[in-house]
């Protein structure tokens, strides 16, 4: 599941010192005065200036060591915040699912901020499970998501280098966000891609394979029917051995 790239990265720095040549443009007129305005604005921005501000430059217009964050929206700042894939430790390592580093109220901040920078992205998306069809939903990951995360979700190798990540871990938004904007490789799934009620479906059954309701036998760590039929066909071999070598010595 390929969207733009979100960096945030980790480090309290001092903005003062940091030269605005280095660190992009200034605000548009529009953001500061509603940052002026939203309390909830003004705090995430006292936040993006001592943790984000390094790489994502003053209002957030982008630098030569991360992007712009004008128009990326809510969603996105709420996925890779909530994740913990931002902020990152570096510029150039890759985003990866870790321990947050804000916590629900400093996210809800940042979110808040980065959502008044410039034209809206997407926003944090509703979410309706209650009506969903899970059946429905299996059907559009299985087709859509398995052949990247795996038919049990439990992700898998990419090209490059990439990987895909497992989804047990993410919460019914989270999968939602991604859905949306697509992080990372993942390509963005808007809503004539799939439908308010199809991307719900989507979560889940998602939500479901994160917790499945097994009916007995070994699950082999959900790794689909590949191992599965690997460990049937090992083992039938081992039974045939066996029974070679059995007939063998009782001749």
């Amino acid at each position: 599941m390929r969207l733009r790239r979100f960096a945030l990265p980790a480090g309290l720095l001092t903005i003062i010192a940091v030269p605005s040549l280095l660190l992009g443009a200034s605000p548009p007129r529009e953001a500061a005065a509603q940052t002026a305005a939203d309390p909830q604005v003004s705090a995430g921005q006292a936040l993006f200036q001592t943790s984000c501000i390094s790489c994502h430059g003053i209002g957030g217009v982008g630098t030569q060591s991360g992007p712009s964050l004008l128009g990326v929206g809510a969603a996105s700042a709420d996925f890779y915040l909530s994740t913990g894939r931002m902020p990152l430790p570096a510029p150039d390592i890759r985003a990866q699912r870790k321990r947050p580093a804000f916590d629900r109220p400093q996210i809800d901040q940042l979110v808040a901020y980065v959502a008044s920078l410039g034209p809206q992205g997407p926003g944090i998306p509703n979410l309706n499970l209650a009506a969903a069809n899970e059946s429905r939903g299996g059907e559009l990951f299985r087709l859509n998501c398995a052949s990247c995360h795996g038919f049990a979700g439990g992700g898998g190798a990419l090209s490059e280098g990439n990987q895909a990540p497992p989804i047990w871990d993410a919460t019914p938004l989270q999968i939602k966000e991604a859905i949306r904007i697509g992080p990372g490789t993942m390509p963005v799934f808007g809503d004539k891609a799939l439908s308010e009620e199809d991307a719900d479906a989507v979560v889940r059954y998602a939500a479901y394979l994160g917790k499945p309701n097994n009916r007995g036998g070994a699950p082999l760590d959900y790794g689909g029917p590949i191992p599965e039929g690997l460990v049937v066909w090992l083992g039938g071999l081992g039974v045939l051995i066996g029974a070679s070598v059995w007939i063998g010595r009782t001749k």
